[in-house]
């Protein structure tokens, strides 16, 4: 294969596997050489083992952060404070891209394109999710905004409290949903979340309040 052939094939792909390319009727071992060759070139990236992308000036599309997220480690879904922030709940930048698995323990893995964090959770709380369409032509899978908070206060020690909720300086807190936030508190059965949805409700009464 050469690297013509590479950008015809994977061009429009903001992030492509070694798998795609070693389908059909293949030399496998000259293409994985290949690929060698030009991540050493660096005309591609290579975000983890047979995961990549084309570097600049080659590609198309960037890859957007969320995307390359679910791309390392699958099953996930960003969560956690980047999840927080992409709805504006929060006021703060995050400098990581915050994901929950329930494949493998928590990990760190380094990118050209920036650090990505993954939080290992109980295979009964990996829920409230979907396929959310983050940029004109990429979709990624991200937790809706009351689970993100959720898995924080789940991940957290005294995440619960009124204090450290206070501590986010949550915002625009017409998004959340309160009733699916308690009953999903309620369904996961953990008392901890249970009660930070009351403490919840009292701070969103609060700013409903100051607005009056």
């Amino acid at each position: 294969m050469k690297f013509h052939d590479l950008m015809v094939q994977v061009g429009d792909l903001p992030v492509f596997s070694s798998a795609l390319l070693q389908a059909g009727d293949v030399d496998r071992v000259n293409i994985q050489k290949q690929l060698s060759r030009w991540t050493a070139a660096k005309k591609i990236h290579q975000l983890r083992r047979g995961l990549y992308t084309l570097a600049e000036p080659y590609r198309q599309k960037d890859p957007h952060p969320f995307l390359i997220a679910n791309r390392l480690i699958a099953p996930s879904y960003v969560s956690l404070q980047s999840a927080l922030a992409y709805y504006d709940l929060i006021p703060e930048s995050v400098p990581q891209v915050l994901s929950i698995t329930s494949k493998l323990r928590s990990k760190v893995i380094e990118t050209p394109f920036g650090s990505y964090r993954y939080h290992n959770i109980q295979s009964p709380l990996f829920s409230g999710f979907s396929l959310v369409q983050v940029s004109t032509d990429q979709s990624a899978y991200l937790a809706r905004p009351e689970k993100a908070l959720l898995d924080l206060i789940y991940l957290t020690k005294q995440g619960h409290t009124p204090e450290y909720l206070d501590s986010l300086r949550l915002q625009n807190l017409d998004q959340f949903d309160i009733k699916w936030m308690r009953k999903a508190a309620r369904d996961i059965g953990l008392k901890k979340l249970v009660r930070a949805v009351d403490h919840l409700d009292t701070i969103m009464d609060r700013e409903r309040l100051s607005l009056l």
